[in-house]
């Protein structure tokens, strides 16, 4: 059996900013409570400065306490979402809106996570989820995670672990994130660390008293990464299904696993859009995290996956292992706040009772993370909470209708994030309205047929390749004779996919605008069609719109040796209605090799 580290208990500081210290008592009567373990059928709680002061049948109201009545309604601790990437400060605004007061950073950058700890230590960012953060991942040079655009320190020999845990200590990491995994489970392909480095990380991490979570994404990974002393499993895998002893097998070493369903789902090809469509959780998402929402990940042909992560988490629950709710965004189908509420859908869908699932999202990850002032609903506890119509220990569904959440106390505005969604809204509701491209009125991109390439609108073509990401693909594309339906020319795109990047790609981008990535008005058109031949490799047409943020919805199409005419409809790039299409891209992707396409005739219908 695994000797458990001795963990350093973390929290933040309990400042008495005038924020929430002004803030009048608050009294909660007669609500349903579920605390975090059980649920009391009837009672109300007491919050003085922040804090939780009492909880029972018969509570005396302090001078000057606010009053609301929980009659049919559930009082919850605030939820907290236990695998997060959070890139912006809105992140966390957007989450606290929808109930998740704590967000439990999987990898960020330093600065980022910096200036929030920062923050929250004054006081501030009441309107925010808490962050605690691993900051920089530990990966291997070239593996997951350095792939999005800016520089981090990597390991590459367990000699290196101490050095390399000390110092995201020193720049303040809360514990320790290991990528264990070379992406094949996913059609990808990139280095990992060994298992020699794996142990050596876990032992550095746990020499300084902190938690090591392991990134993995297949069987094998993961029954090695318990093996070696990891602490947490971050996902469960998707490659197979479990084998009859793996969860007694976790169990035995003591780990947790955050199964991050909520992500996998997405990255097995089946959409989350419900969420998006939900109208006790759109209002709280900015547009292009909703429209996150409705992108999976591209499934690569003839890649085996066995999508039994469900089965994976019905055998851990029966094994008793500790499962923490988490969901990976702002990965393809996950958004911020909104999906922790899929998240614990789907955990129910996948054997837990109402009551385990608000568990794995509250006093679970609170426990595995030693964050001993939160998570539960208990005298001195943080006055963090959610109250909801109906009885979500019956029906999870119920987490969605939220009618108050409060953060140490202070009631969250969520009247101003509505105001602020409805703003973005109305704004990308202009972009429907505004004419179509200028020299766009029949449809036709490109036929080619002209000596250099051209487009009949917009900034017309450029190379696109993952340089931008360090990436080392390449690309050229010129205009050649013999076209589709004997026409005069075609584009011909040639290069090679190289590894360096954990999803790399190479190809040509047609921006419509006036300028690249310059949002323009596709929606009097609903597809994109286009003819192609090739060399027989698996193609991807990606498309970027407004209210998808900066993540393009793919779909693939195999190129062979004779003219193909190739649709896709709009709709299925995120729900897109094609009213802010910044770019289309037509790219080769993995395996690595040289790439041969021919591109003709494409146009809008």
């Amino acid at each position: 059996m695994k000797a458990m580290p001795k963990l350093r208990r973390f929290a933040l500081l309990w400042v008495c900013t005038a924020a929430f210290c002004a803030a009048p008592p608050l009294v909660i009567r007669n609500a349903r409570v579920f605390d975090g373990t059980r649920t009391l059928p009837r009672a109300s709680v007491v919050v003085v400065d922040g804090r939780i002061a009492a909880i029972g049948e018969l509570v005396e109201s302090p001078a000057g306490a606010r009053e609301i009545d929980g009659t049919g309604k559930t009082l919850l601790p605030g939820l907290i979402d236990a695998h997060v990437h959070v890139v912006a400060l809105d992140n966390l605004r957007q989450a606290l809106a929808l109930g998740v007061t704590t967000e439990l950073d999987m990898f960020t950058t330093v600065t980022m996570a910096a200036d929030v700890r920062r923050q929250q230590a004054e006081g501030k960012l009441l309107d925010a989820a808490d962050l605690f953060s691993s900051g920089t991942l530990a990966t291997a040079s070239g593996g997951h995670g350095t792939e999005y655009g800016f520089k981090i320190p990597t390991i590459n020999g367990p000699e290196e672990a101490q050095a390399f845990v000390d110092a995201r200590i020193a720049e303040g990491s809360d514990y320790i994130k290991i990528i264990y995994d070379d992406l094949r489970a996913y059609g990808g392909h990139t280095p990992t660390i060994s298992r020699e480095t794996l142990s050596a990380l876990i032992a550095a991490a746990h020499k300084r008293h902190k938690l090591a979570i392991v990134h993995i994404g297949d069987l094998e990974s993961a029954r090695q990464a318990v093996e070696a002393g990891a602490d947490g499993l971050a996902h469960v895998f998707i490659d197979r299904r479990p084998d009859a002893g793996f969860a007694k097998f976790v169990a035995d070493h003591h780990a947790f696993v955050i199964p991050t369903l909520s992500v996998l789902r997405s990255a097995c090809g089946v959409s989350n859009a419900s969420l998006a469509q939900d109208a006790r959780i759109a209002p709280y998402v900015v547009p292009a995290d909703l429209g996150n929402l409705a992108i999976t990940f591209p499934r690569k042909t003839g890649l085996e996956q066995a999508c039994a992560q469900s089965e994976a988490v019905r055998q851990l629950k029966a094994a008793h292992v500790p499962l923490l709710a988490g969901t990976d965004p702002p990965n393809f189908g996950t958004a911020h706040g909104a999906s922790l509420h899929g998240e614990l859908q789907l955990l129910v869908e996948a054997g837990l009772t109402p009551e385990e699932a608000l568990a794995a999202a509250t006093s679970a990850p609170a426990a595995a993370f030693r964050l001993d002032d939160r998570g539960r609903i208990a005298t001195g506890k943080r006055a963090d909470l959610v109250l909801v119509n109906g009885d979500p220990t019956r029906d999870i569904l119920a987490t969605r209708d939220i009618v108050a959440v409060w953060k140490l106390g202070v009631e969250v505005d969520r009247g101003a994030r509505r105001a602020l969604v409805a703003q973005q809204n109305a704004e990308a509701g202009k972009l429907r309205s505004a004419p179509p491209p200028q020299g766009s009125e029949s449809g036709l991109i490109s036929d080619f047929e002209e000596e250099k390439p051209a487009a009949k609108f917009g900034a017309g073509w450029m190379a696109s390749t993952d340089a931008m990401r360090g990436g080392k693909s390449t690309v050229e594309f010129r205009v050649v004779q013999e076209g589709a339906q004997n026409g005069r020319g075609s584009l011909l795109v040639t290069g090679e996919i190289r590894p360096g990047f954990a999803y790399p790609w190479a190809g040509v981008m047609f921006s419509p605008g006036l300028g690249p990535m310059a949002p323009a008005n596709l929606s009097r058109w609903k597809q994109i069609t286009f003819w192609a031949r090739g060399d027989g490799r698996e193609y991807r047409i990606m498309v970027f719109a407004r209210r998808l943020g900066y993540q393009p919805a793919m779909q693939a199409f195999t190129a062979g040796p004779e003219w193909r005419r190739f649709s896709f409809p709009f709709s299925k790039f995120g729900g897109t209605d094609g009213s802010d299409i910044m770019s289309i891209i037509i790219a080769a992707g993995p395996p690595e090799g040289p790439f041969s396409l021919k591109l003709d005739d494409l146009r809008l219908e």
